[in-house]
């Protein structure tokens, strides 16, 4: 757990630098969301912390996993369906802008 993590939310594995989850590979005002990894269940903030950090290679989601909670807003630590967060380029709980250019990188996390 790093020590950004609040008790009772998610752990956010990986070279984070701020408590939205931010990490050394991504750190615009707008990468705020840290993606759970199918392989493992555990959250990190992009596939570059996972792939420096994690000791086995990442999975994708599938299709029917889409209903599954594995998107967290590093702002307010609500998580988020596969579906909602890839309809949306806001948090739906608190309106924090997310990283459009995230969808750059959909399928490295889950199948399209």
């Amino acid at each position: 757990m790093s020590e950004t993590d609040a008790p009772g939310t998610p752990r956010v594995l990986g070279p984070t630098v701020d408590d939205e989850t931010r990490c050394v590979h991504y750190r615009t005002e707008l990468d705020v969301i840290a993606i759970r990894f199918a392989c493992c269940g555990e959250y990190y903030p992009c596939h570059a912390c996972h792939e420096e950090t994690a000791d086995h290679p990442a999975t994708q989601w599938p299709l029917a996993e889409r209903g599954r909670e594995a998107v967290l807003c590093g702002v307010c630590r609500t998580e988020l369906t596969i579906e909602a967060y890839l309809a949306t380029t806001v948090c739906p709980h608190c309106g924090a802008a997310f990283n459009e250019r995230c969808r750059l990188h959909t399928h490295l996390y889950f199948e399209v």
